[in-house]
């Protein structure tokens, strides 16, 4: 193997590995929720806690993973950790998920398999009106 296509194949695998760690991350629904409340503003474990209605245990261990991957920041005042969000990775990622929804998922988060997908873009061309200059 040359030392070019073996660079490639351990680029490629560690794209994959940092892939899957950023998506097992955001695989969970608890996780997600806290990212979109720390959109609005910075926050306590306690805040989050109140305004996801969950226990704050919960808020803390999903907060750790969060952190780690740095998708939140912390810092310390007085005797809290204040939560606020990586914008700069999650409002792309935000942006993303409602592109995606909106134009794949508009039956209310059912994806749309190929065959839903076509029937779609079926009944949308032809709702279109053509216009024809004579």
């Amino acid at each position: 193997m040359s030392n070019v296509s073996y660079e490639l194949t351990c680029m490629k695998r560690g794209l994959s590995e940092t892939c899957y760690v950023f998506f097992k991350v955001l695989a969970n629904p608890t996780r997600l929720a806290i990212l979109e409340a720390l959109r609005d503003k910075p926050r306590s474990v306690n805040e989050i806690a109140e305004s996801l209605k969950q226990e704050q245990s919960m808020i803390s261990h999903n907060l750790e993973p969060l952190e780690k991957c740095r998708f939140v920041f912390s810092e310390r005042k007085e005797k809290q950790r204040i939560y606020s969000l990586n914008k700069e990775t999650a409002e792309p990622l935000f942006g993303l998920f409602a592109h995606h929804s909106q134009k794949y998922c508009p039956t209310g988060g059912k994806c749309l398999t190929e065959k839903g997908l076509k029937e779609m873009r079926k009944r949308e061309a032809s709702r279109q009106l053509h216009v024809t200059h004579g």
